[in-house]
């Protein structure tokens, strides 16, 4: 039973990563844009730059496949 098997190549779409941020660990100019926030999501590159910051989870999964983009939460 030892069937060789090609897989084929899926990875197309770049795996963003989604994770919460407290507003309080951002810089001032960023909290104060955060109007009354706790917390933001971050969207981050496989690589761990930091792609887009947004409002909520939902927003931030919309934003990535959007562009093509595969949203992976991270905790």
């Amino acid at each position: 039973m030892e069937t060789k098997y090609t897989f084929k190549d899926d990875s197309t779409q770049a795996i963003v990563y989604v994770r919460p941020v407290a507003v309080a660990d951002l810089p001032e100019e960023v909290r104060l844009q955060a109007e009354g926030l706790d917390r933001l999501y971050a969207v981050h590159s496989s690589e761990g730059e930091q792609l887009a910051l947004v409002r909520d989870r939902a927003l931030a999964y919309v934003l990535a496949r959007q562009n093509n983009m595969t949203p992976v939460a991270v905790h």
